[in-house]
């Protein structure tokens, strides 16, 4: 049972939000020189021809003589604004893609851009900077938590990382992140473990926002939490993605949660795209034989 969970925001806890400026604000800023319409037609994200081969070799140095291709020659791209919707079967690379995405795992080969810069190839320095736009959520919401922190030091410690800030303004920003999530104040105070599995993956929304990303990988963030609570979270995810302006790659095996949430999808399956498209075509009229599975396992 979520008892510290709390309804929808209501309109003063959105007007609170110091830190998170309105989508109106976000797509006529300074930072922001791709305005008005353009912007939402624009790629926010660019993958060209990734590549992610795991060749570890046995005890002796010896290369395999089968490499696991865990990505294999991928490109796409995500509209800023949109949720692309990433399914496929457990294994088939989507996470290794994510992570590609975002530069926390080095490709084989291929390159990705964020807002038209070419991430892969950016510096450490550089690298930091960009990651201030570019979050995860990941899908254990226990094991990506920090067991000896406050949920208080958990949601403010990118903004330690990131920014100079004094410990009242780091407060304000938690009591904030807090509110966006749905959560009560009170629970900054307390540890991961005093928590359940829905509401420990709140908490982990709440870091992923901190730092005011434009997209976010969300990777499997649904999959371990029960039905009726993954739905909330789902919701959640809608809500703040319109709220704040949000883009997603929003990563699951689940054809139905990838469906409601996604803008379009792309199928994956053993490192490759099989198809994608909008998701209605996808799901109504799709081409590729596996794509077709997926949704008769659904049906079955």
């Amino acid at each position: 049972m979520e008892i510290l969970t709390r309804g929808q925001p209501s309109v003063s806890d959105r007007r609170s939000f110091s830190w998170a400026a309105p989508v109106a604000t976000l797509l006529n800023s300074s930072k922001n020189p791709r305005r008005h319409g353009t912007l939402l037609c624009m790629a926010l994200v660019e993958a060209e021809h990734l590549t992610k081969i795991y060749d570890a070799g046995d005890a002796l140095g010896r290369s395999p003589a089968n490499p696991f291709r865990a990505v294999d020659d991928v490109s796409l791209t995500i509209e800023q604004g949109e949720t692309l919707g990433l399914v496929g079967e457990s294994g088939c690379g989507k996470s290794t893609l994510g992570r590609l995405i975002l530069r926390l795992i080095e490709p084989t080969s291929g390159i990705v851009r964020f807002d038209g810069t070419e991430i892969t190839s950016l510096g450490a320095r550089a690298l930091r900077e960009t990651r201030r736009e570019m979050q995860i959520i990941f899908q254990d919401p226990f094991g990506s938590l920090d067991p000896r922190l406050t949920v208080e030091e958990i949601v403010t410690e990118p903004l330690a990382i990131h920014d100079d800030l004094g410990k009242p303004i780091l407060r304000q920003h938690a009591a904030e992140l807090m509110r966006a999530v749905g959560l009560e104040v009170t629970a900054l105070s307390r540890y991961p473990h005093e928590f359940s599995g829905g509401q420990r993956q709140r908490i982990g929304i709440a870091r992923a926002l901190a730092l005011r990303p434009r997209f976010i990988v969300a990777d499997e963030a649904v999959s371990a939490l029960d039905v009726s609570v993954a739905a909330q979270i789902v919701n959640l995810l809608k809500q703040l993605q319109k709220e704040f302006g949000l883009t997603y790659l929003f990563i699951s095996h689940s054809m139905p949660v990838v469906r409601y949430l996604s803008t379009r999808i792309a199928v994956m399956h053993q490192g490759k795209i099989v198809e994608i498209g909008d998701t209605e075509q996808i799901t109504s009229a799709p081409r590729h034989e596996y794509t077709k599975e997926l949704l008769r396992a659904v049906e079955e």
